[in-house]
Protein backbone atom coordinates (compact mmCIF):
# COMPACT_ATOMS: atom_id res chain seq x y z
CA UNK A 1 0.00 0.00 0.00
CA UNK A 2 1.50 3.49 -0.98
CA UNK A 3 0.36 6.95 0.86
CA UNK A 4 -1.93 7.55 -1.97
CA UNK A 5 -3.60 4.03 -1.81
CA UNK A 6 -4.16 4.82 1.75
CA UNK A 7 -5.33 8.21 1.09
CA UNK A 8 -8.08 7.27 -1.17
CA UNK A 9 -9.03 3.95 0.92
CA UNK A 10 -9.74 6.37 3.93
CA UNK A 11 -11.60 8.43 1.38
CA UNK A 12 -13.78 6.12 0.00
CA UNK A 13 -14.20 4.31 4.19
CA UNK A 14 -15.26 8.29 5.42
CA UNK A 15 -17.53 8.80 2.31
CA UNK A 16 -19.46 5.31 2.69
CA UNK A 17 -19.80 5.79 6.98
CA UNK A 18 -20.65 9.60 6.92
CA UNK A 19 -22.50 9.83 3.65
CA UNK A 20 -20.25 12.91 3.00
CA UNK A 21 -17.69 13.42 0.51
CA UNK A 22 -14.08 14.26 1.73
CA UNK A 23 -11.60 16.03 -0.76
CA UNK A 24 -8.72 14.00 -0.71
CA UNK A 25 -6.29 16.76 0.51
CA UNK A 26 -8.63 16.81 3.85
CA UNK A 27 -7.94 13.15 4.53
CA UNK A 28 -3.97 13.47 4.43
CA UNK A 29 -4.55 16.22 6.43
CA UNK A 30 -6.57 13.96 8.94
CA UNK A 31 -4.31 11.25 9.20
CA UNK A 32 -2.23 13.73 10.08
CA UNK A 33 -4.10 15.79 13.24
CA UNK A 34 -4.84 11.31 13.96
CA UNK A 35 -1.00 11.52 14.72
CA UNK A 36 -0.51 14.72 16.60
CA UNK A 37 0.72 17.14 13.52
CA UNK A 38 -1.10 20.52 13.01
CA UNK A 39 -0.76 19.57 8.95
CA UNK A 40 -0.03 17.40 6.89
CA UNK A 41 2.98 19.12 5.38
CA UNK A 42 4.41 19.65 8.91
CA UNK A 43 4.20 15.22 9.51
CA UNK A 44 6.21 14.90 5.62
CA UNK A 45 9.10 16.95 6.91
CA UNK A 46 9.11 14.90 10.43
CA UNK A 47 7.96 11.17 10.00
CA UNK A 48 7.07 8.64 7.69
CA UNK A 49 4.04 5.87 7.20
CA UNK A 50 4.92 2.75 8.11
CA UNK A 51 2.88 -0.55 8.92
CA UNK A 52 3.63 -2.34 12.09
CA UNK A 53 1.89 -5.78 14.00
CA UNK A 54 1.55 -3.98 16.85
CA UNK A 55 0.11 -0.03 16.71
CA UNK A 56 -0.25 2.04 19.48
CA UNK A 57 -3.62 2.02 21.03
CA UNK A 58 -5.60 5.39 19.91
CA UNK A 59 -6.85 7.47 22.84
CA UNK A 60 -10.18 9.88 22.88
CA UNK A 61 -7.32 12.52 22.64
CA UNK A 62 -6.65 11.38 18.77
CA UNK A 63 -10.26 11.20 17.77
CA UNK A 64 -10.79 14.99 19.55
CA UNK A 65 -7.70 16.10 17.17
CA UNK A 66 -9.56 15.27 13.67
CA UNK A 67 -13.02 15.84 15.10
CA UNK A 68 -11.31 19.50 15.74
CA UNK A 69 -9.37 19.26 12.52
CA UNK A 70 -12.56 18.15 10.44
CA UNK A 71 -14.87 21.08 11.64
CA UNK A 72 -11.18 23.62 10.99
CA UNK A 73 -11.98 22.13 7.01
CA UNK A 74 -15.85 23.22 7.58
CA UNK A 75 -17.43 19.97 7.70
CA UNK A 76 -20.34 19.61 9.94
CA UNK A 77 -19.87 18.70 13.76
CA UNK A 78 -21.88 15.73 13.45
CA UNK A 79 -19.73 14.53 10.06
CA UNK A 80 -16.65 15.24 12.32
CA UNK A 81 -17.82 13.06 14.86
CA UNK A 82 -18.24 10.22 13.07
CA UNK A 83 -15.46 10.78 10.93
CA UNK A 84 -13.24 11.01 13.83
CA UNK A 85 -13.87 7.38 15.31
CA UNK A 86 -14.01 6.18 11.84
CA UNK A 87 -10.70 7.11 10.34
CA UNK A 88 -8.95 5.87 13.79
CA UNK A 89 -10.62 2.51 13.60
CA UNK A 90 -9.73 2.41 10.14
CA UNK A 91 -5.91 3.07 10.40
CA UNK A 92 -5.63 0.73 13.28
CA UNK A 93 -7.29 -2.04 11.70
CA UNK A 94 -4.57 -1.54 8.29
CA UNK A 95 -1.62 -1.70 11.11
CA UNK A 96 -0.66 2.07 10.22
CA UNK A 97 1.70 4.04 12.21
CA UNK A 98 3.99 6.97 11.90
CA UNK A 99 7.70 6.76 12.98
CA UNK A 100 9.62 10.15 13.19
CA UNK A 101 12.84 9.91 10.24
CA UNK A 102 15.32 10.55 13.65
CA UNK A 103 13.79 7.35 15.19
CA UNK A 104 14.22 5.47 12.32
CA UNK A 105 17.29 6.42 11.79
CA UNK A 106 18.60 5.24 15.23
CA UNK A 107 16.30 1.70 14.69
CA UNK A 108 18.36 1.28 11.93
CA UNK A 109 21.72 2.13 13.29
CA UNK A 110 20.84 -1.02 15.51
CA UNK A 111 21.45 2.01 18.36
CA UNK A 112 18.15 1.95 20.75
CA UNK A 113 17.13 -1.13 22.87
CA UNK A 114 13.96 0.44 23.16
CA UNK A 115 12.75 0.35 19.80
CA UNK A 116 11.92 -2.74 16.81
CA UNK A 117 14.50 -3.83 14.72
CA UNK A 118 12.70 -2.37 11.18
CA UNK A 119 14.95 -5.65 9.46
CA UNK A 120 13.01 -7.93 11.41
CA UNK A 121 10.04 -7.12 9.11
CA UNK A 122 9.92 -6.19 5.48
CA UNK A 123 9.92 -2.76 5.14
CA UNK A 124 6.64 -1.96 3.70
CA UNK A 125 5.71 -0.25 0.65
CA UNK A 126 4.34 2.26 2.62
CA UNK A 127 7.50 3.23 4.07
CA UNK A 128 9.47 3.45 1.05
CA UNK A 129 7.35 5.45 -0.36
CA UNK A 130 7.11 7.99 1.87
CA UNK A 131 10.89 7.93 2.56
CA UNK A 132 11.48 8.58 -1.28
CA UNK A 133 9.14 11.25 -1.30
CA UNK A 134 10.94 13.24 1.53
CA UNK A 135 14.02 12.13 0.27
CA UNK A 136 12.82 14.17 -2.87
CA UNK A 137 12.35 17.25 -1.22
CA UNK A 138 15.96 17.18 0.48
CA UNK A 139 15.30 15.97 3.69
CA UNK A 140 18.64 14.24 4.92
CA UNK A 141 17.10 12.24 7.40
CA UNK A 142 15.39 10.59 4.78
CA UNK A 143 18.83 9.91 2.34
CA UNK A 144 19.85 8.73 5.66
CA UNK A 145 17.78 5.94 6.27
CA UNK A 146 16.98 4.73 2.66
CA UNK A 147 21.30 4.70 2.83
CA UNK A 148 20.98 2.56 5.96
CA UNK A 149 18.26 0.47 4.96
CA UNK A 150 20.20 -0.53 0.97
CA UNK A 151 23.31 -0.75 2.37
CA UNK A 152 25.15 -3.70 1.32
CA UNK A 153 25.16 -7.25 3.35
CA UNK A 154 27.79 -9.61 4.03
CA UNK A 155 27.52 -12.31 1.39
CA UNK A 156 30.05 -15.17 0.72
CA UNK A 157 33.18 -13.91 -1.30
CA UNK A 158 33.07 -17.03 -3.78
CA UNK A 159 29.55 -16.55 -4.70
CA UNK A 160 30.19 -13.46 -5.39
CA UNK A 161 32.96 -13.87 -7.78
CA UNK A 162 30.65 -16.33 -9.55
CA UNK A 163 27.98 -13.91 -9.58
CA UNK A 164 30.24 -11.08 -10.96
CA UNK A 165 31.44 -13.79 -14.03
CA UNK A 166 27.85 -14.64 -14.70
CA UNK A 167 26.43 -10.99 -14.67
CA UNK A 168 28.92 -10.40 -17.07
CA UNK A 169 28.49 -12.97 -19.52
CA UNK A 170 24.61 -12.38 -19.31
CA UNK A 171 25.41 -9.17 -20.31
CA UNK A 172 27.10 -10.08 -23.22
CA UNK A 173 24.72 -11.92 -24.49
CA UNK A 174 24.85 -15.75 -22.76
CA UNK A 175 21.45 -16.80 -22.29
CA UNK A 176 21.73 -18.35 -18.64
CA UNK A 177 19.33 -20.90 -16.79
CA UNK A 178 18.74 -22.14 -13.56
CA UNK A 179 21.51 -21.67 -10.67
CA UNK A 180 23.70 -19.86 -13.26
CA UNK A 181 20.63 -17.40 -13.83
CA UNK A 182 19.78 -16.89 -10.15
CA UNK A 183 23.30 -16.02 -9.31
CA UNK A 184 23.50 -13.39 -12.17
CA UNK A 185 20.50 -11.79 -11.19
CA UNK A 186 21.52 -11.87 -7.20
CA UNK A 187 24.36 -10.26 -8.65
CA UNK A 188 22.88 -7.38 -10.59
CA UNK A 189 20.41 -6.83 -7.52
CA UNK A 190 23.44 -6.59 -5.08
CA UNK A 191 25.11 -3.41 -7.89
CA UNK A 192 21.35 -1.91 -8.07
CA UNK A 193 21.18 -2.36 -3.91
CA UNK A 194 24.94 -0.76 -4.10
CA UNK A 195 23.81 1.65 -6.20
CA UNK A 196 21.44 3.14 -4.47
CA UNK A 197 23.12 3.12 -0.77
CA UNK A 198 25.81 4.76 -2.80
CA UNK A 199 23.61 8.09 -3.89
CA UNK A 200 21.68 8.33 -1.02
CA UNK A 201 24.88 8.33 1.54
CA UNK A 202 26.33 11.07 -0.34
CA UNK A 203 23.08 12.63 -0.53
CA UNK A 204 22.78 12.70 2.88
CA UNK A 205 26.37 13.73 3.42
CA UNK A 206 26.07 16.78 0.71
CA UNK A 207 22.90 17.81 2.90
CA UNK A 208 25.30 17.78 6.34
CA UNK A 209 24.19 14.68 8.15
CA UNK A 210 26.79 14.45 9.67
CA UNK A 211 26.72 10.06 10.16
CA UNK A 212 26.35 9.77 6.41
CA UNK A 213 29.92 12.03 6.05
CA UNK A 214 31.73 9.60 8.66
CA UNK A 215 30.30 6.77 6.89
CA UNK A 216 31.73 8.46 3.27
CA UNK A 217 34.67 8.22 5.68
CA UNK A 218 34.54 4.98 6.73
CA UNK A 219 33.68 3.47 3.31
CA UNK A 220 34.89 5.36 0.67
CA UNK A 221 37.88 7.02 2.19
CA UNK A 222 35.79 10.48 1.67
CA UNK A 223 37.95 12.84 3.69
CA UNK A 224 34.35 15.70 3.66
CA UNK A 225 33.66 14.62 7.42
CA UNK A 226 37.13 15.74 8.91
CA UNK A 227 37.56 18.52 6.30
CA UNK A 228 34.48 20.21 7.63
CA UNK A 229 34.85 22.99 10.57
CA UNK A 230 34.26 20.15 13.43
CA UNK A 231 30.99 19.51 14.69
CA UNK A 232 29.61 17.14 17.58
CA UNK A 233 28.68 13.97 16.66
CA UNK A 234 26.93 10.97 18.18
CA UNK A 235 29.56 8.72 17.56
CA UNK A 236 32.42 6.58 19.28
CA UNK A 237 35.44 9.18 19.45
CA UNK A 238 37.60 6.16 19.05
CA UNK A 239 36.38 4.50 16.07
CA UNK A 240 36.31 7.86 14.69
CA UNK A 241 39.98 8.18 15.71
CA UNK A 242 40.45 4.77 14.18
CA UNK A 243 38.72 5.82 10.21
CA UNK A 244 41.26 8.96 10.50
CA UNK A 245 44.27 7.02 11.27
CA UNK A 246 43.63 4.39 8.61
CA UNK A 247 43.24 7.32 6.02
CA UNK A 248 46.53 8.86 7.17
CA UNK A 249 45.04 12.23 9.05
CA UNK A 250 47.31 12.13 11.96
CA UNK A 251 45.90 15.19 13.42
CA UNK A 252 42.61 14.18 13.14
CA UNK A 253 43.34 10.66 14.66
CA UNK A 254 44.87 12.72 17.42
CA UNK A 255 42.14 14.95 18.22
CA UNK A 256 39.44 12.66 18.40
CA UNK A 257 41.54 10.19 20.72
CA UNK A 258 41.70 13.35 22.86
CA UNK A 259 37.76 13.65 22.53
CA UNK A 260 37.77 10.09 23.85
CA UNK A 261 40.89 10.07 26.54
CA UNK A 262 38.80 12.80 27.91
CA UNK A 263 35.83 11.20 28.69
CA UNK A 264 37.94 8.29 30.02
CA UNK A 265 38.91 6.22 27.58
CA UNK A 266 42.43 4.53 28.93
CA UNK A 267 43.35 2.46 25.60
CA UNK A 268 43.26 5.92 23.96
CA UNK A 269 45.22 7.86 26.81
CA UNK A 270 47.45 5.14 25.78
CA UNK A 271 47.74 5.13 22.53
CA UNK A 272 47.69 8.87 22.79
CA UNK A 273 51.28 8.27 25.02
CA UNK A 274 52.76 6.22 22.94
CA UNK A 275 52.53 7.80 19.84
CA UNK A 276 50.85 11.35 20.05
CA UNK A 277 51.88 12.92 23.00
CA UNK A 278 55.17 10.93 23.74
CA UNK A 279 57.08 14.54 23.14
CA UNK A 280 55.13 16.83 25.90
CA UNK A 281 56.19 15.37 29.19
CA UNK A 282 53.42 17.26 31.51
CA UNK A 283 50.52 16.21 29.16
CA UNK A 284 51.38 12.41 29.31
CA UNK A 285 51.35 12.67 33.00
CA UNK A 286 48.80 14.47 33.10
CA UNK A 287 46.56 10.94 30.90
CA UNK A 288 48.67 8.73 33.63
CA UNK A 289 46.82 11.09 36.59
CA UNK A 290 43.71 10.87 34.75
CA UNK A 291 43.63 7.11 33.72
CA UNK A 292 44.55 6.35 37.41
CA UNK A 293 41.53 8.08 38.29
CA UNK A 294 39.12 6.29 36.17
CA UNK A 295 41.05 3.07 37.45
CA UNK A 296 43.41 2.09 35.69
CA UNK A 297 47.30 2.52 36.53
CA UNK A 298 49.21 2.31 33.59
CA UNK A 299 52.87 2.66 35.39
CA UNK A 300 52.14 -0.61 36.13
CA UNK A 301 52.13 -3.84 33.79
CA UNK A 302 48.94 -5.05 32.81
CA UNK A 303 49.81 -8.76 31.55
CA UNK A 304 47.50 -11.92 31.73
CA UNK A 305 47.25 -15.42 30.34
CA UNK A 306 45.92 -16.71 27.10
CA UNK A 307 45.96 -19.81 25.06
CA UNK A 308 47.11 -20.14 21.54
CA UNK A 309 43.86 -18.51 19.75
CA UNK A 310 43.72 -15.45 22.44
CA UNK A 311 40.86 -17.12 24.39
CA UNK A 312 41.39 -16.49 28.29
CA UNK A 313 43.63 -18.93 29.51
CA UNK A 314 42.24 -21.76 32.06
CA UNK A 315 44.24 -23.25 34.64
CA UNK A 316 41.47 -26.05 34.98
CA UNK A 317 41.58 -26.99 31.13
CA UNK A 318 45.65 -26.53 30.84
CA UNK A 319 48.04 -26.81 27.84
CA UNK A 320 50.18 -24.38 26.25
CA UNK A 321 49.96 -20.79 28.19
CA UNK A 322 50.61 -17.22 26.31
CA UNK A 323 51.17 -13.85 27.70
CA UNK A 324 49.15 -10.73 26.65
CA UNK A 325 48.94 -7.29 28.11
CA UNK A 326 51.25 -4.27 28.17
CA UNK A 327 54.05 -3.31 29.63
CA UNK A 328 54.01 -0.41 31.93
CA UNK A 329 54.55 2.88 31.04
CA UNK A 330 57.64 4.68 32.32
CA UNK A 331 58.16 8.24 32.13
CA UNK A 332 60.68 10.75 33.18
CA UNK A 333 59.42 12.42 36.39
CA UNK A 334 58.14 15.77 36.43
CA UNK A 335 59.37 18.76 38.83
CA UNK A 336 57.20 19.15 41.98
CA UNK A 337 55.21 22.16 40.26
CA UNK A 338 54.62 20.58 36.99
CA UNK A 339 53.51 17.37 38.92
CA UNK A 340 51.31 19.60 40.73
CA UNK A 341 49.95 21.05 37.64
CA UNK A 342 49.39 17.16 35.59
CA UNK A 343 47.50 16.42 38.63
CA UNK A 344 45.31 19.11 38.63
CA UNK A 345 44.23 18.95 35.27
CA UNK A 346 43.47 14.98 35.70
CA UNK A 347 41.00 15.81 38.42
CA UNK A 348 39.14 18.35 36.53
CA UNK A 349 38.62 16.16 33.82
CA UNK A 350 38.07 13.42 35.98
CA UNK A 351 35.22 15.82 37.71
CA UNK A 352 33.98 16.51 33.71
CA UNK A 353 33.89 12.87 33.46
CA UNK A 354 31.80 12.42 36.48
CA UNK A 355 29.31 15.49 35.94
CA UNK A 356 28.79 13.93 32.51
CA UNK A 357 27.53 10.32 33.53
CA UNK A 358 25.31 12.11 35.81
CA UNK A 359 23.46 13.57 33.00
CA UNK A 360 23.63 10.61 30.77
CA UNK A 361 22.48 8.35 34.03
CA UNK A 362 19.64 11.42 34.50
CA UNK A 363 18.59 11.05 30.97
Amino acid sequence: MTIKELAYSAQQHLHTRTGSSFKRAHIYELLAALFGFNSYAALSAEAVFTRRRQVSKYSSKHNSAIRQRCVELGYQPATADVASSELTAFVAERQIEVIRLSDLVVELRGESPFLSDPRDEEFSPILMDGLGAAASKGIELAHYALALIHAPNEYDGHQEVGSSYLYSQAQQGRVLTGVEKEWAEAHEARLTQAEKYTRHLREAGRLGNQHALLDLAESFDDPSFFEQPRRDVDADPAAVAAIAERMGRAADAKHWLTVAAESGDTDAILQLIEEHDQGDLLRCWTWVYLSKLVGTDLTEDAHYAINEDGSEYDDDVGGPVYVAGRDSIVLEPLSAEQDATARFAALDMFEKIQRTGEVRQLA
